[in-house]
């Protein structure tokens, strides 16, 4: 409690910034989702505050965010179609399932995965990002030129015979279920038939257009009739907030332009009484717990998605354990995987129980936190208790909001969420498989597999099947390298035989490191912490790779991060016995000679000391 309260001034500065930063996005995401924007708010209260009490990153902020709601989109839509297109009735399932992942990832933090979660090479994750901000990016196209499918006459129409035939299938079960025999008593099909109205008709139609032309796919289906019915309104709204929002940010990042954005196209469509369509109106007063999650139980209703539940809550670990990294990267602290695992995993129950949609932990607004002052959970704390109190203060004001400039709030976000690092790389990476003719880079193949697969098909699958393709490719390479060494004997962690004449008046200025197996996702975690290895007097650190034989990406990845560290430390950095296949990966993308100049490699740790003797001046 005491560490708690031990920075209170920049938690308190930290968590409000966060919390102001969260407000756009946990209403978009909310609105996206498809339970509506108050959904969004409820799950970033509850998220935020949870997580960071019982969570094991102290300075994490946790909320909604573009893949928890990407999954949590498609989850929410199936169940509204299987209840025939009401969000009401569908609702007690969508949250209960939501409930079943938070307890899930108590489940993961309990049992000890949280410290596996490394071991999802960059490529997956690089293809599985990308694949968020296409997802969100293509959706959002719909509603910010104004047109929605469920209002499309013309579209809806269409779907009347299906619609038609979904009625009678429905009658047909009822009648099963209670032992009517159909072709016995024709007569009680007809009459229950006879019941059915155009509007019941009418409804199930537009619950069939609206799922035909959600996800990527069916957005583009649509997209010429959307094209030729644009509302220009709400087309300026949504263009008007990407502008501002990139346009701010080169003014300051100080304050965000995703708020400013909210703030000044809401306030001009608003004040001009413009016609525009406006977000669902908030519900006022403090959030209820949904007990018909409970009341109305049963396990046969949840059991179709039980893989569904574990989906979110595998996504929400990696999503959180990914911004716990960045989190320690910046603050020089280590997170507690499992506790971390706990943490969002109580979040994430609890905002069920209210109605908010699952999340995680969100980068961004970590970073923000961060910067802002934020150094423990206080300021995640904090940040929840900010949004409630806009949510008690402003909801009604909040429902005013346009839905197109959440809708272009979410295109920035769509943009931002991409890995452009990865995909700026897919040139420079060495092709080392063949297909048939065509030689190609396995990097590149498995995070274009995941990306193309998570975009038009179903997310979870993707990265399931990105990761047994990265296993298999890499079981190959390391067993081929075997092969080519295995007459070499394995050497001791100690000094190696050549390093005994290592002169001893140099030791507190030189540190010897050794490499020894390939640097890959799954080493590339011990790797990362080399740099808090060296000495404070080491002013030059001698990496030895004569038993590094194999660079994946990630580790490629982890060892520019690495040299960055050391440049910014004024350390120089010497290899020795680099081999083909690692300085063919560095030299693709800089490393060598931007950070290690083609002199500071050696071929022999004699003639590195050798250079050492002529340039390192003996200081202590």
């Amino acid at each position: 409690m005491k560490n708690l309260f031990s920075n209170i001034k920049g938690d308190a500065f930290g968590g409000i910034t966060a919390g102001i930063v969260a407000l756009p996005l946990a209403l978009a995401f909310g609105v996206s989702s498809g339970l509506g924007p108050s959904a969004g708010l409820y799950g970033a209260i509850f998220i935020s505050f949870f997580a960071a009490l019982f969570g094991g990153t102290n300075t994490q902020i946790s909320g909604p965010t573009a893949p928890m709601t990407a999954v949590s989109m498609v989850v929410i839509a199936g169940i509204v179609a299987a209840n025939d297109g009401d969000v009401n009735k569908a609702l007690p399932a969508i949250l209960t399932v939501f409930l079943l992942a938070g307890l899930m990832q108590i489940g993961l933090g309990a049992i000890g995965l949280g410290k596996y979660i490394r071991y999802i090479p960059y490529p997956v994750v690089s293809g599985f990002m990308t694949a968020i901000g296409v997802i969100i990016l293509v959706t959002q196209i719909l509603p910010a030129v104004g047109y929605y499918p469920k209002e499309d006459v013309d579209l809806v129409t269409q779907f009347k015979p299906q619609a038609e035939e979904i009625i009678l299938e429905n009658i047909l079960k009822e009648e099963a279920g209670e032992g009517i025999l159909v072709l016995e008593d024709f007569e009680e099909t007809i009459k229950r038939a006879q019941l059915t109205t155009q509007d019941d008709i009418a409804k199930e139609s537009q619950t069939l257009a609206k799922s035909a032309s959600s996800g990527v796919l069916g957005t583009f289906k649509v997209l010429p009739r959307a094209l030729k019915n644009i509302n220009w309104l709400e087309l300026i709204l949504a263009l008007a907030t990407i502008f501002i929002v990139y346009g701010f940010k080169r003014i300051t990042t100080k304050v965000p332009s995703a708020l400013v954005a909210l703030i000044v196209v809401s306030g001009i469509a608003y004040g001009f009484g413009m016609d525009y369509r406006p977000i669902e109106e908030i519900p006022t007063g403090l959030p209820v717990p949904n007990l018909e999650i409970f009341t109305n139980f049963s396990l046969g209703s949840i059991t179709p998605y039980i893989f569904t539940a574990l989906t979110l809550a595998l996504l929400g670990a990696i999503d959180s354990l990914l911004t716990s990294v960045v989190a320690d990267n910046m603050t020089k602290t280590k997170h507690e995987p499992n506790k971390e695992l706990v943490g969002q995993g109580i979040g994430n129950s609890i905002g069920a129980i209210f109605g908010g949609i699952p999340g995680a932990g969100a980068t961004i607004r970590t970073v923000v936190n961060i910067n802002s002052g934020g150094k423990t959970r206080l300021s995640g704390m904090i940040a929840g208790i900010l949004l409630l109190v806009i949510l008690l203060a402003l909801g009604p004001v909040a429902s005013k909001i346009p839905a197109a400039v959440l809708a272009g709030i979410l295109i920035t976000v769509g943009i931002g969420v991409m890995d452009y690092k990865g995909l700026r790389a897919i040139p420079s990476l060495p092709k080392d498989i063949k297909l048939g003719p065509f030689k190609l880079s396995s990097e590149v193949l498995i995070m274009l597999v995941v990306l193309v697969l998570s975009t038009v098909w179903n997310l979870v699958y993707a990265v399931g099947i990105g990761l047994v393709i990265a296993s298999l490719m890499f079981m190959k390479k390391i067993g081929d390298l075997t092969a080519e060494r295995s007459d070499v004997k394995s050497l001791k962690e100690e000094a190696w035989q050549d390093e005994t004449g290592f002169p001893s008046s140099l030791k507190e200025e030189v540190f010897v490191k050794h490499i020894k197996g390939p640097l890959f996702f799954g080493s590339t975690s011990d790797f990362q912490a080399l740099a808090l290895q060296i000495p404070i007097t080491a002013k030059t650190v001698i990496m030895r790779l004569d038993r590094m034989q194999y660079m994946d990406q990630s580790g490629l990845y982890a060892m520019e991060d690495m040299l960055q560290d050391l440049k910014q430390k004024n350390i120089q950095v010497l290899f020795v016995g680099l081999l083909e296949q690692p300085r063919y990966m560095m030299e693709r993308i800089g490393i060598i000679p931007e950070f290690i100049p083609n002199e500071h490699i050696f071929k022999s740790f004699k003639k590195c000391i050798a250079w050492v003797k002529e340039n390192v001046e003996d200081k202590y």
